[in-house]
């Protein structure tokens, strides 16, 4: 009795239970608790519309006047350092146009006709039932810059010497009805030496002689090649008196560096013009 008795008065004592939070969802219930199911698609299509297909680009592109610049309409970031480099290419651009010696190509007397492809040309000429080109690549053809001590010595008021270039170019003579071309590769030395006793040097030198298959755009490295710098001179005089009775003398050689100077300085002007386009995102 006595614990049945304690057990009721405990009972009386415990406050009322409250109802669980799962009654709030019963139909009795007010709507407005519950969010509108719709709401997150909402959301998500907002935010991809707002990247234009992608709102993760939206968010990371970088904002006007922020430290790291600011993009336009080709995405490209564009810096206070952007902006000087362009102004400097401008400025070197009118420079170079300045100092431009031929707004075109000047031609190589002879009958040579030019073909040029970016920075190759080759000057093509027929003769005799005989057909020679000679083909350069004018990158790589500016000489190194004088040394330090030249320099030096250089006065203020002086001008700089004019850039030159002086690519090397490969001759090929083919004769009709022949399947091998001979092919002479040749170069501007250094140092013009000439042969001892000889009134005039000459300009250019041959460096290698081969022959390769007529029509094949790929040269064999299996056919022999032979290098003049252990060649009897004999030989040699013979080989440069062939290329000049084809019109590849010291003349040719003259205008050869005229006419590879103006290409080359022609596609330096072109570099620096997309280099500007490029900076500038146009």
């Amino acid at each position: 009795m006595l614990l049945a008795r304690a057990l009721r008065a405990a009972a009386a004592l415990r406050p009322p239970l409250r109802h669980p939070p799962r009654r709030l969802l019963s139909s009795s219930s007010p709507r407005a608790l519950l969010p509108p199911p719709a709401a997150a698609p909402a959301l998500a299509r907002s935010l991809w519309q707002l990247g234009g297909g992608g709102w993760r680009t939206a968010l990371l592109r970088p904002r006007r006047g922020s430290a790291g610049g600011v993009s336009c309409g080709c995405g490209g970031l564009h810096t206070e350092g952007d902006k000087a480099f362009a102004q400097f290419l401008t400025d070197e651009i009118k420079e170079e146009k300045k100092i431009q010696k031929h707004k075109s190509l000047p031609k190589v007397s002879g009958g040579w006709e030019l073909e040029v492809h970016g920075t190759e040309a080759k000057l093509v000429r027929k003769i005799a039932g005989e057909r020679i080109t000679v083909t350069f690549n004018i990158n790589n053809s500016i000489p190194p810059s004088v040394d330090e001590e030249t320099q030096e010595d250089q006065k203020p008021d002086e001008q700089e010497p004019d850039l030159t270039s002086t690519p090397n170019f490969v001759v090929e003579v083919i004769k009709d009805d022949t399947k091998q071309t001979l092919v002479l590769d040749c170069h501007y030395p250094e140092d013009e030496v000439g042969h001892e006793g000889e009134e005039e040097s000459d300009i250019f030198t041959i460096r290698e002689v081969s022959f390769q298959p007529t029509g094949e755009s790929d040269w064999k490295d299996t056919n022999y090649t032979l290098n003049t710098d252990s060649l009897d001179w004999a030989l040699y005089d013979h080989l440069m008196d062939f290329l000049a009775d084809r019109g590849v003398d010291n003349t040719f050689a003259d205008e050869l560096i005229e006419l590879s100077t103006a290409l080359e300085h022609q596609e330096y002007i072109k570099f620096l013009e997309d280099l500007k386009s490029f900076v500038k995102c146009q």
